[in-house]
């Protein structure tokens, strides 16, 4: 094993006092001693000290410890999955974790403590069981082909927590206690959440490797509505670095893009109508955008913000304000290295006209060749990548990802073409089973990252999918609108909290519940659910007027005009108190709207 792998397997012993985690291969190796009752650990020469009546499991990783009201938990990777083999090492997808208590028991707990510690626990099995977390014991996931490329000599005898990129990693809070012991470094998994997929693909007989791996920043992490915008320190929503990797005998090549909300303070807080306004709120943009754009040319270069939301309304006004920013920065860093691209994708692809994509990619043919790609044959850099796209809509989802798949294909045109796998009047569109696998591929990271965020399945797949809209598609879009809708509103504040509270943003502490109120305490009045219950009992009662009466007379029709003009009357109520009805978060506080900057640090 070599000095930055982890362990890969593990028999984990438990007994009253402690849990002993011991790796399985080779033998002889150094365990992990962890004291449940003093909360230290020590990594000790495996001496015979695993006491003989110790009951035993085999797990395959440390994810970390998480502080919940009844003390800390121990969190380990129960159940995996090959993905496949990326640069000749494995990588794997979390299936299911065990999560342990120090504690052996609840009883010094009130009832009201175990009902929030069960709560807690709760919301942490959700985060984790969101789809997907990747991990590899010997390879840096949370690395771009480039990026690894040009570290020092040194960097590969860091462990694999040291040298991993931090925005990617997912359980950096959970290692906390465990990275303090300098020989630790073989027992900690770095987790990454996104999208993994890695294919063995052949055209004109010459088989290669094709992975696309995205990667989703901890910085600003959370769900559709409750998250939008940027932070204070330039960080901003769903943001998520995606790689497309070719991997053809001593070739390798990659290129990068990101994507991310628009980076301005605004906020589209849920209150029960389908679609709330996106709202700018009257923070100073100049130095957040600033910040957020600096950080993204030193990290990648030059940027070409590609702009997808619509040119009216609310939309149009964000689209207004990241134009206007762009265009009149004061930094000259982002003058000198940021170019805008709008294209209103709503607009021009009216009446299912997806053609007219190609008046977009036509924009950015040349820049796509300026900021080029890496390349890599044995061990030689024939080219780098100078650059990314960096593409939004208003989620950063359904047109951000239609978009990203065509310009990845045009990266994967000339790559192919370069190592000789494609011949020089060959178009990937031509080669019908690669081009059916890569569709599909796209259409299922789209799924993917949307699911993360939003809660539901991609919209628009079915272009993805088949390179054309369908009717069939549209139906599966209204589908999924309404499962958003529901999930935005009655579900995402969970979702919320458990990412928050995965992410550290939120510490327990054992006296929540007792000394101190837990803060998952729902202070809502209860009486306001009698609104929307009225709304229904209301819509219902129209129905039976309609359908249950033989014939129509004066009183069928006064009760009919009566229970309409109750579902009116209870849907305004409903809407108008529809920011105390939905599900918010709890554990960062109080809701996006109304935030100063202070305030929001709290949430991002």
């Amino acid at each position: 094993m070599g000095s930055g792998e982890v362990h890969e397997e593990l028999i984990l012993h438990c007994t009253d006092d402690a849990f002993y985690l011991e790796p399985v291969s080779p033998p002889g190796q150094p365990i992990m001693v962890i004291d449940r009752v003093l909360c230290e650990v020590a990594v000790q020469d495996n001496k015979g000290q695993v006491p003989l009546g110790a009951s035993r499991k085999t797990v395959y990783g440390v994810l970390g410890m998480i502080r919940l009201i009844s003390g800390p938990y121990l969190i380990l990777v129960l159940k995996r999955s090959k993905i496949g083999t990326l640069h000749r090492q494995t990588i794997w997808k979390l299936d299911a974790v065990d999560i342990i208590p120090f504690s052996r028991s609840t009883a010094s707990l009130t009832a009201e403590q175990k009902m929030y510690n069960d709560k807690y626990l709760t919301l942490v099995q959700q985060a984790l069981s969101t789809p997907y977390f990747y991990f590899s014991y010997t390879y840096d996931l949370t690395h771009t082909l480039q990026r690894l490329y040009y570290t020092a000599e040194d960097f590969l005898q860091m462990s694999l927590h040291e040298r991993a990129e931090q925005r990617f990693v997912w359980n950096q809070h959970l290692m906390q206690d465990l990275i303090l012991h300098r020989d630790a470094g073989r027992f900690c998994l770095p987790l990454m959440h996104g999208f993994v997929c890695i294919k063995q693909c052949s055209i004109n007989g010459e088989w290669f490797t094709w992975s696309l791996v995205s990667r989703r920043s901890v910085y600003r992490a959370g769900t559709r509505m409750w998250t939008r915008g940027v932070d204070k320190d330039g960080a901003v929503a769903n943001y998520v670095e995606t790689e497309q990797i070719v991997e053809f005998r001593d070739f390798r090549t990659s290129f990068v893009q990101t994507r991310g909300s628009i980076p301005l303070f605004w906020k589209q807080d849920p209150d029960l109508r389908y679609k709330p306004p996106p709202t700018l709120t009257n923070d100073n943009h100049e130095e957040a955008f600033g910040w957020h754009f600096e950080s993204q040319v030193m990290l990648y270069g030059r940027q070409v913000a590609v702009n997808l939301i619509d040119q009216k309304g609310s939309e149009g006004r964000l689209q207004e304000a990241f134009n206007f920013h762009v265009a009149n920065s004061t930094r000259q860093m982002v003058k000198d290295n940021v170019k805008y691209e709008y294209f209103d994708f709503h607009h021009e692809c009216r009446k299912m006209r997806w053609d007219r994509l190609s008046i977009l990619m036509d924009r950015l043919v040349q820049d796509q060749e300026t900021m080029g790609y890496f390349l890599l044959r044995e061990g030689v850099v024939l080219r780098e990548q100078d650059g990314v796209f960096r593409t939004n809509c208003i989620d950063c989802l359904d047109r951000t990802n239609v978009v990203q798949s065509m310009l990845a294909r045009r990266h994967l045109q000339n790559a192919l073409t370069t190592m000789g796998v494609l011949k020089s009047n060959q178009k990937i569109e031509d080669q019908v089973s690669f081009e059916h696998l890569y569709k599909n591929v796209w259409a299922d990271h789209a799924d993917i990252i949307s699911i993360q965020y939003s809660g539901t399945g991609a919209l628009k797949t079915d272009f993805t999918r088949t390179g054309k809209r369908t009717k069939m598609g549209l139906v599966q879009d209204g589908y999924n609108s309404a499962v958003r809708y529901i999930k935005n509103n009655f579900l995402d504040g969970d979702r919320q909290d458990g990412l928050d509270l995965l992410l550290g943003k939120h510490l327990v502490t054992s006296a929540e519940g007792a000394a101190s109120p837990c803060p998952l305490r729902d202070t809502r009045d209860p009486r306001l659910l009698l609104l929307p219950f009225a709304f229904f009992f209301s819509l219902l009662m129209v129905f039976a007027c309609v359908l249950l009466p033989s014939e129509l007379n004066s009183f069928t029709l006064l009760s009919l005009l009566f229970w309409a003009s109750m579902v009116v009357a209870a849907s305004l109520l409903t809407l108008r108190q529809g920011r105390q009805l939905v599900n918010a978060p709890k554990l960062c506080s109080v809701p996006l709207s109304g935030l100063s900057n202070g305030e929001d640090e709290k949430r991002s």
